[in-house]
């Protein structure tokens, strides 16, 4: 069987054609598809959030609609840019490489997140690779489409100008929190935070999803492997969180913030 990255690869040198309904499955973690974009949940979100109905209607016509597994690249760091994808369902990590295989990840993008924006508009390489964190559902469009969607419907261009002005201050938050941060349990504290930000508390515990590896979050923090795994294992015995399975429980958020902004 085809590794992840080659298979994505091959789907994505022909993604236009990978949309037939007898070639992918029409669910993904037991959701369908969303066919059509102006009547998609995720219009009410992020990529697609203030776009006019017939802005929304020409995307439909240029649109190609797939699934990926874990894994899978969508696009790599240096490649020349093809188009833009849409997050539909599913995660997706951006990530950079140095010359000594030392990775560091920017972002983890979800549902209603546009990948390549910035080299798509640019007409530059991309600077970040897109690998698939789970399966995934996207929309792609092809890049000669999306700059003429965009010649055509004056609106939409401040609203992409938006995401991109958006995707720069969070590189900006990113650097900011490796930079300043003077210790590794503070920007895993903070990381633990902004990760479970926005999720309702019961009894007094934060609990959320956390599909992430060791050295993913090592990845995501500018630290390694080792380091997260201690860390983390002191704020367990320090009773802040409690980590089952892919389950974080934040059991003294007070704490962690007092860590956090240290």
């Amino acid at each position: 069987m085809a590794s992840p990255m080659i298979a994505a690869t091959t789907v994505a040198s022909r993604f236009p054609v990978w949309r037939n309904s007898s070639q992918r499955p029409t669910t993904i973690h037991s959701r369908p598809f969303a066919e059509e974009c102006i009547s998609c949940e995720l219009r009410s979100d992020d990529f697609f959030c203030g776009l006019s109905d017939a802005a929304l209607k020409a995307l439909q016509k240029i649109k190609h609609t797939a699934t990926f597994p874990t894994g899978a690249i969508l696009f790599m760091e240096g490649q020349a840019a093809r188009g833009i994808y849409i997050l539909c369902q599913g995660r997706a990590k951006l990530l950079t490489t140095n010359s000594d295989g030392r990775t560091l990840i920017l972002k983890i993008a979800g549902p209603g997140e546009g990948l390549g924006l910035n080299s798509v508009i640019t007409g530059k390489p991309h600077d970040l690779t897109a690998e698939v964190l789970q399966p995934s559902q996207m929309t792609f469009i092809a890049r000669e489409d999306f700059l003429k969607f965009l010649t055509e419907h004056g609106d939409a261009c401040l609203h992409f100008a938006h995401h991109l002005g958006r995707d720069c201050q969070a590189a900006y938050d990113l650097v900011r929190s490796i930079g300043l941060c003077q210790s590794a349990p503070e920007r895993l504290a903070k990381f633990l935070l902004d990760w479970s930000n926005g999720v309702t508390s019961t009894d007094g515990a934060v609990r959320v999803k956390l599909a992430l590896t060791h050295e993913e979050m090592a990845q995501l923090i500018g630290t390694s492997r080792e380091t997260v795994t201690r860390t983390l294992s002191a704020f367990k015995r320090q009773r802040m969180i409690e980590l089952n399975g892919s389950t974080l429980v934040l059991r003294n958020k007070a704490a962690l913030q007092s860590l956090a902004v240290d």
